[in-house]
């Protein structure tokens, strides 16, 4: 059931007629999911891709980290706020 296929294990599983699929129980320790764990499903490139609110956020939070431009001693918040407030400054002043 499960094989070695480009440096990871792949476990493969079956979409029954009901449009179940079973995750085995290694991998469902693996990931530390129990009974009445919530997934969020989403498919990318064509694959489909589970993952945890929280696996969602840090990911996200990752991904804006890598991209981000601003300068890294100061807080994303903090020059959003600087932001908003010129522009409503530029406005009251009107």
């Amino acid at each position: 059931m499960t094989e070695q296929v480009g440096g990871s294990d792949r476990v493969e599983v079956v979409v029954n007629r009901d449009g179940r699929v079973l995750i085995p129980a290694q991998v469902r320790r693996d990931l530390g999911l129990a009974a009445g764990s919530t997934l969020l499903l989403s498919v990318e490139d064509g694959r489909v891709v589970m993952e945890s609110r929280a696996q969602l956020v840090s990911r996200m939070r990752r991904e804006i980290a890598e991209s981000w431009q601003g300068d890294p001693t100061e807080s994303v918040t903090d020059e959003l706020l600087a932001e908003r407030r010129a522009e409503a400054a530029t406005e009251d002043a009107r």
